[in-house]
């Protein structure tokens, strides 16, 4: 089996990834540490709500993997399968990966971020955390 070619474009990601940092930053107590090679965000010393697929094992895309409710990650990847995928190891858990170097639509991304983050640390919790539409610029 040949090996897959990714193309990337480090500058788009680069501004991409930072983006996607300073909106996972924006929550109360949120942290940010490497996990599997990855930026991942943790809320408190708690659960992850967030984590970077920067092409990870190949894949074709720079997206960022979010635990959601029952049944949101399927409703979303149905819906729209452009924007939404089901994302390795995590997936069957209820996880959603969101692609970001499609036109990303931020403020999109921002919301299911957020939805994330109330989903392990709490809605009170990400009440206190309210971060630009889009995380910033």
């Amino acid at each position: 089996m040949a090996a897959r070619i990714v193309k990337r474009s480090p500058s788009r990601d680069a501004a991409a990834i930072a983006r996607l940092r300073r909106l996972c930053l924006s929550f109360p107590d949120a942290n940010e540490r490497l996990s599997h090679g990855e930026p991942t965000w943790f809320a408190g010393k708690g659960k992850v709500f967030a984590m970077l697929d920067d092409h990870h094992h190949g894949a074709p895309h720079l997206a960022v993997w979010l635990p959601q409710p029952p049944n949101v990650a399927a409703d979303l990847i149905e819906l729209a399968p452009d924007r939404f995928f089901r994302p390795p190891y995590v997936g069957p858990r209820g996880w959603v990966g969101v692609m970001l170097d499609r036109k990303t639509d931020w403020a999109l991304v921002a919301d299911r971020v957020r939805e994330a983050y109330a989903f392990v640390a709490g809605k009170a919790k990400a009440k206190r955390g309210r971060p630009l539409v889009g995380g910033g610029r």
